[in-house]
């Protein structure tokens, strides 16, 4: 899979989250390596992963990824990895700490953005500290279109 347009040069984009940028805004973005085993390198370099589920926790002082899938390598064996297994996320301390307490205090969320491979072929995450957008209200507008409708429709038939 080539690298994307419009992107940094040396990183080969897997999988990306478009899902994330709609529905959240977007505040600080972090970079952070994936805990990957056996086969799942192979996998993601045929680039055949999917993110579009996926979110960010913390499970005991760690920050974990759930729900990324990576599907089984065609030509590994029968021990192969788990498609949708949690995977920890390798952040310095610091920004980990940062991250979780804008969770707790502010109620932020954590949000997977993208999955590439850096220059040095090395698998990286995209992660952002983001705040829901509020969900746009469509009632009075539904409301508004269905009276002109009527109106129209009482209109005409005088």
């Amino acid at each position: 899979m080539a690298a994307k347009k419009g992107g940094v040069p040396g990183r080969k984009v897997v999988a990306e989250n478009r899902k994330a940028r709609f529905n959240y805004e977007i505040e600080d973005v972090f970079e952070a390596g994936i805990e990957l085993r056996g086969t799942e390198v192979k996998s993601l370099r045929q680039g055949k992963s999917n993110i579009a589920e996926s979110y960010a926790a913390e499970y005991q002082g760690e920050m974990m990824v759930y729900n990324i899938y990576i599907p089984e390598y065609t030509q590994g064996n029968r021990f192969n990895h788990e498609p949708r297994r949690p995977r920890k996320l390798l952040m310095h301390r610091r920004e980990l700490n940062k991250l979780f307490a804008s969770v707790q205090k502010e109620g932020k969320t954590i949000v997977p953005l993208r999955i590439y491979f850096n220059e040095d072929g090395r698998a990286k995450m995209e992660v952002a500290l983001a705040r829901g957008k509020k969900a746009h209200d469509k009632r009075q507008t539904e409301k508004t279109r269905d009276w002109n409708r009527e109106k129209q429709r009482l209109l005409k038939n005088r």
